[in-house]
């Protein structure tokens, strides 16, 4: 009897060292002020959903952490700059928002931690080795862009059925947007579309593609996303409407900017998946080890009052599959 009163003292002692363990571990990282990097083109206001989740998770700025942002105003060869810079802050953790940023910390650190919320073929970039088993210092948000490519054009399609030329445009100091220019090209050969293509590098070139799509007439304009083409949203709608160009994109926010539609994952679910893979990561998780997260949800999103604008009559079928019409 007595030893078994042993035991189960013995065992009660060893359960609340267990369940104590884990609110010891936090309160050790409690006076932990915690470095961020967070490298992009220009300040948006869809990236706050990022830091809102940071806050949900514990992580308040001034309290238990800083945020080091760094915006290159769409001068890409400013993202090496940064990245030298985080290596000398010593931070603890480098966010990037796009892949031009993601490479230039890769090429400056193999021991910071790098998270990229959404980017857009990793493997094929040379940013990680493999979605399950990134390898090295970076885990993210995997976009993968050939399926996604092919669904737009087909939209454009059903709300242009005679279409057959598109101007694309694309941030060409991505080099994550090459191989989606390859995929784009292979969905518009079997849809029978021919593609326009024009490039930028920064906000200024913007002007001088416009002007290249007045000369060339296509019937409409497909977007190459990602954080140059986002940070102009507004201003590549405004272009479109002007000209009464269909346009398709890949995430919301350039809808609600006065895009026609888009197709694409939920922008503000990659970002809270990346503040959780943050979150892990500052806990003591290898990045390596932490698979590269995949977008589980797509919506459509149709701008009604811009397809009235142009004079475009959108399809009742296809309306009717939109999650959002903005009116």
């Amino acid at each position: 009897m007595q030893f078994d009163r042993l035991k189960r003292r013995e065992f009660i002692a060893l359960l609340g060292s267990a369940v104590a363990w884990p609110l010891a571990a936090r309160a050790q990282q409690a006076g932990k002020m915690w470095r961020i990097a967070f490298i992009t083109h220009a300040h948006q206001s869809i990236y706050e959903v990022l830091f809102e989740r940071l806050r949900e998770l514990g992580y308040v700025e001034g309290q238990n952490i800083i945020i080091e942002r760094r915006y290159a105003e769409g001068r890409a060869e400013r993202f090496q700059e940064f990245a030298a810079e985080m290596v000398r802050l010593k931070a603890d953790l480098i966010m990037t928002i796009t892949t031009p940023a993601a490479l230039a910390a890769k090429n400056a650190t193999t021991m910071i931690p790098i998270v990229i919320p959404t980017a857009i073929d990793p493997v094929g970039t040379g940013l990680i080795a493999s979605l399950a088993h990134p390898g090295g210092n970076i885990t993210g948000g995997a976009i993968l862009t050939g399926e996604m490519a092919a669904k737009r054009l087909e939209l454009l399609k059903e709300v242009v059925p005679r279409l057959s030329r598109t101007a694309v445009l694309s941030n060409s100091a991505n080099p994550a947007n090459a191989l989606a220019w390859e995929e784009t090209q292979g969905a518009a050969r079997a849809l029978g579309v021919t593609l326009q293509s024009h490039e930028v590098q920064g906000p200024k070139d913007f002007e001088v593609a416009f002007a290249r799509m007045c000369e060339e007439h296509p019937d409409a304009l497909f977007v190459l996303d990602d954080a140059l083409t986002q940070q102009s949203r507004k201003e590549i709608a405004d272009f479109a409407m002007q000209k009464r160009l269909p346009s398709v994109f890949a995430i919301k926010d350039r809808v609600e900017a006065g895009g026609l539609m888009s197709y694409g994952f939920r922008y503000s679910e990659m970002m809270r998946r990346a503040a959780s893979l943050v979150d892990k990561i500052l806990r003591g998780a290898q990045p390596a080890n932490l698979p590269m997260e995949q977008p589980t949800t797509f919506e459509l999103v149709i701008n009604l009052k811009t397809a009235k604008a142009i004079g475009l009559t959108v399809p009742p079928p296809l309306l009717s599959r939109a999650d959002e019409v903005i009116e």
